[in-house]
């Protein structure tokens, strides 16, 4: 892709979104729906005005790293590690049921068991996009929901990245045990090596030069990516590291203006990444697969909320917390078509169950997104009462 195209694509993206966004809004849906349907109407599936949405993705992973960093600088460390009993147990036991409805739904459509398997370990995300970026964060009543689905989102995206690990061996002749031991040592490394670098290196810094807002900026700018690169180093994802990194720094006086300087940032780059979500969707498979799809997004849609409800009120929340983070994390996942992507390329699953994944988690996007932005407090709420960022 040469310089015109990416410049026509950039002009395309957000001269269409925002027109796209208009009849959205008009319609009282959200404005996610706008940028993947954008997506699928320049992509190669319809128009083909977007022939390579691959750059385009790469470039929107960015806001993806922003949204981490910035949700980890609402939360502490130690808050954070006392939510972690909680939601081990929830996501253990409702990963377990959501990959057997993944399993069924797959084996009722005929499919292989590998790609059964897969499909089962697709179905068992939430994403941490529509979780997060449709959760208000200034608003106190929401601080312990967000902290809530985060515990349990980190742990499903720790388990993804486990999942991608065991997809890398299933392609390989021998396993990395390199890449194993780093995996599990990575992430106390990045956490205890930031608060160790953010007390006795980053703050220094901050008191000395707080009042020039460029140098803040552009530390905290530096200080985010350079964590995602070196928790890829260490076979973690860019997403985990970018989300230590906030973890650091939560703690800090200057958090909110480094939240507030990066939140431009973040929304630019995740249009981007809505965009290239739907530019990448096969149109023709995804027909022949619609509907074992659609049973697996209305299973989806249907089990999630409830098993999330059920069992955060069993580890003590209260009706209300449990019931709205049960329908903010009641879809499928990027990281399940992150997942596909990779079992594609290391030829473990066929491109039948791939097609079938990716309309699934489109659904699932579409309906979960619309329904949390109509009920619920969200940065994107088109009613004035239900809008908080």
């Amino acid at each position: 892709m040469n310089g015109e195209s990416v410049l026509f694509s950039v002009f395309l993206i957000f001269t269409g979104a925002a027109l796209l966004a208009t009849v959205a809004l008009f319609a009282r849906q959200s404005l996610l729906v706008a940028y993947i349907a954008l997506g699928v109407l320049a992509g190669p599936s319809v128009t083909g005005l977007v022939t390579d949405p691959h750059l385009i993705a790469d470039l929107a992973h960015i806001g993806i790293i922003f949204l981490l960093f910035l949700l980890g600088l609402d939360l502490s460390p130690r808050k954070l590690l006392g939510q972690m009993r909680e939601a081990i147990g929830v996501t253990l036991i409702s990963s377990m049921v959501f990959a057997l409805l993944g399993y069924g739904v797959a084996a009722a459509a005929g499919l292989s068991r590998t790609d059964c398997l897969l499909v089962g370990m697709a179905s068992t995300l939430s994403s941490t996009i529509i979780g997060l970026k449709l959760l208000p964060t200034t608003v106190l009543h929401h601080r312990h929901t967000g902290e809530v689905i985060i515990s349990i989102l980190l742990l499903q995206d720790l388990l993804a990245v486990g999942a991608l690990l065991l997809l890398d061996t299933l392609a390989a002749e021998s396993i990395p045990w390199l890449r194993v031991g780093l995996e599990f040592a990575g992430l106390p490394i990045l956490f205890v090596g930031g608060l160790l670098a953010e007390r006795w290196v980053l703050r220094p810094l901050f008191v000395r030069f707080d009042k020039v807002g460029e140098y803040v900026f552009l530390l905290s700018l530096g200080w985010c990516l350079g964590f995602a690169q070196l928790a890829q180093s260490l076979s973690l994802s860019y997403e985990i590291g970018a989300f230590i990194g906030g973890i650091t720094l939560a703690n800090s006086p200057i958090a909110p203006f480094i939240a507030e300087s990066l939140r431009p940032l973040r929304d630019f780059f995740l249009v981007m990444f809505f965009f290239a979500l739907g530019a990448g969707f096969d149109l023709a498979g995804a027909m022949v697969v619609w509907p074992a799809a659609l049973a697996l997004a209305t299973g989806i849609l249907l089990v999630k909320p409830v098993t999330y409800r059920t069992l955060l009120k069993k580890f003590g929340e209260s009706n209300v917390l449990a019931g709205e983070a049960g329908i903010r994390m009641g879809q499928m996942s990027e990281f399940s078509l992150l997942l596909v992507a990779v079992a594609i390329q290391a030829q473990a699953m066929s491109q039948e169950a791939a097609n079938l994944v990716q309309l699934a988690t489109l659904i699932t996007f579409v309906v979960s997104s619309a329904f949390v932005v109509l009920r619920y407090p969200t940065p994107i709420s088109l009613s004035e009462r239900l809008r908080r960022d």
